[in-house]
C-alpha cells in the first residue's frame, strides 16, 4: 500500500548568487519529524544583502494537519549555506550554524559553528551550543559541514572543513549537554557535502572528492567551450568509519569508487546502518560527461547508474547496480535517490528519475531484506532533489515518508507526505 497524504509548498527562495542555495547541503538533513510534528530548515535571501553571507534559515512547522507556519529567524542574514536539522529524544531539536562574524559583503571570511537547541516550548529560544574546536581552524562561509544525531544516546557528531588544510574537525556534543574533545578526519584529497552517521559512538562517513579539474588539458577544453573559469570536479567517492569516536581515530578512508579516467561524475546520496553493522552507500554514477566524451571518450555511451555498495567493518562486502538508464537503453534515466526505512530492518530506495519522453517522476522499491518492484508515487509534482526525515538526523523509523525538495519551480521548497504499508 502506498498513499500520499499531503502534497503542498511551503515556502521560496530567491538564487543567493553566492554558490550555494536552499539544498546545498545535500549529505546532511534539513527536515525532521518529532511525533505529529514535521519541521524544515528552509533558507531566505536577504534583498540587497551582498554575498557570500546574505541568507538566513527559518525553521518552518506543520503541526499535524494544520499548514505551514514559520516560528523562528534570526534578525540578520548572515549565512552562506542552509542550515541543517536533526532531532534527539524528548523533543531536542538542534539546527546547525555557521555565522559570519565579519562586516556584511565580506567573501571567504571567518565564521562561527554553532549548534542551536529549540525548546519545544519555547521555539523563538533557542539555547547556542558552541564545539570546542581548535583555536588555530580556519572556519569560512564554505562550511561542507556533515552532521549526526543518535536518537538511542542522545548524541549528536558535527563536522565543519577546516578552508586552509581540507580537513573536517568534528567533536560529539554528549547527552549531558557537554562537548567531547575533538578530532580530526582526513581524506586523500577535499572531500565535501557528507553524510554522517553516528550510533553508540561508532560513526560512519561519506564523502565526494571536490577539486578543480585535475587533468590540465581537460580543463583547458573545458574552459575554451564554456568560458567559464569555475571547474571543479566530482569523481572519487570516500568512506571514513571508527568503532568510537571517542576513543579511536577514524580508518585511512576507503575509495569506494572513482570515474577520474573516464572524466565522469558522481554523486553521494545516502547512508543507513542495518542491525548487523553494515552500512549502506548510496550513490549515482556517470563514466563520463557529455563535454569530454564529445572529444575524449566517443565510444562512450553517455549514461547514469544507481548504485548500492554494502560495507562492514571498513570492507566492501557487496556492490549492485539498482538502475542505469541513458543512451540505448528503454529504461528510466535515474537523477536522485534517499534510503528509507519503515521499521529498522526493510529498507526501501526512494528515488527520481526521467522516463525517454523527459517525463520525470518520483517511485520506490524494496532493497533489504530482498529486491522488489517499483511502485510509482501519484504526486501532482515529482520532486527533483529531495530530502527525507532521515535516522542519520536522529529520526526514527516510520510508515510516513516525508519529502522535502524542490519539483518544477526551483525556487519553491515543497513537502510531501507518503504514507507506506
Amino acid at each position: 500500500m502506498l498513499r500520499v497524504l499531503i502534497e503542498e509548498s511551503i515556502a521560496t527562495c530567491e538564487p543567493p548568487n553566492n554558490g550555494s542555495g536552499p539544498l546545498w547541503c545535500y549529505g546532511a538533513p534539513l527536515i525532521a519529524r518529532i511525533g505529529q510534528d514535521v519541521f524544515a530548515s528552509i533558507m531566505e535571501t536577504g534583498v540587497g544583502v551582498p554575498p557570500l553571507c546574505n541568507t538566513r534559515p527559518r525553521l518552518f512547522l506543520k503541526r499535524g494537519n494544520e499548514h505551514w507556519q514559520m516560528v523562528w529567524s534570526p534578525p540578520a542574514f548572515r549565512e552562506r549555506e542552509p542550515c541543517p536539522l536533526v532531532v534527539l529524544p524528548r523533543g531536542r531539536l538542534f539546527l546547525s550554524v555557521n555565522t559570519s562574524v565579519m562586516p556584511v559583503g565580506t567573501q571567504y571570511g571567518r565564521c562561527e559553528p554553532r549548534l542551536l537547541e529549540f525548546p519545544r516550548s519555547a521555539l523563538s529560544e533557542p539555547k547556542q551550543h558552541t564545539p570546542p574546536f581548535p583555536q588555530t581552524a580556519t572556519f569560512t562561509d564554505h562550511s561542507y559541514r556533515g552532521i549526526a544525531a543518535d536518537s538511542r544516546r542522545g548524541e549528536i557528531l558535527l563536522l565543519h572543513i577546516d578552508a586552509r588544510s581540507g580537513e573536517y574537525h568534528y567533536a560529539l556534543l554528549k547527552s549531558d549537554g557537554r562537548w567531547d574533545a575533538p578530532g580530526i578526519l582526513s581524506f586523500p584529497i577535499r572531500a565535501c557535502y557528507p553524510q554522517v552517521l553516528l550510533r553508540n559512538r561508532t560513526a560512519y562517513v561519506l564523502a565526494i572528492g571536490d577539486i578543480v579539474e585535475p587533468v590540465e588539458e581537460w580543463r583547458r577544453y573545458k574552459r575554451e567551450r564554456t568560458q567559464r573559469e569555475w571547474d571543479y570536479v566530482f569523481r572519487r567517492l570516500f568512506f571514513a568509519w571508527t568503532p568510537n569516536v571517542l576513543s579511536e581515530p577514524f580508518s585511512p578512508p576507503l575509495e569506494i569508487d572513482n570515474v577520474d579516467a573516464t572524466g565522469g561524475h558522481i554523486t553521494n546520496l545516502d547512508l543507513w546502518l542495518d542491525s548487523r553493522g553494515t552500512a549502506h552507500l548510496l550513490y549515482l554514477r556517470q563514466q563520463t560527461t557529455p563535454l569530454l566524451r564529445e572529444k575524449y571518450f566517443p565510444n562512450l555511451p553517455l549514461r547514469a547508474t544507481l548504485e548500492h555498495c554494502a560495507v562492514r567493518e571498513g570492507r566492501v562486502v557487496q556492490r549492485q547496480t539498482l538502475m542505469e538508464g541513458g543512451e540505448g537503453l528503454n529504461t528510466p534515466y535515474p537523477l536522485y535517490a534517499r534510503f528509507h526505512s519503515p521499521d529498522g530492518k526493510r529498507l526501501l530506495v526512494v528515488y527520481a528519475a526521467s522516463n525517454a519522453d523527459g517525463t520525470r517522476f518520483n517511485a520506490l522499491f524494496p532493497l533489504l531484506p530482498q529486491r522488489g518492484e517499483s511502485q510509482t508515487i501519484p504526486l501532482r509534482e515529482p520532486f527533483s532533489v529531495f530530502f527525507t526525515a532521515c535516522e542519520r538526523g536522529g529520526n526514527k523509523p516510520s510508515h510516513t515518508i516525508d519529502l522535502f525538495g524542490t519539483a518544477q519551480d526551483a525556487k519553491e521548497l515543497r513537502y510531501a507526505g507518503i504514507q507506506i504499508g
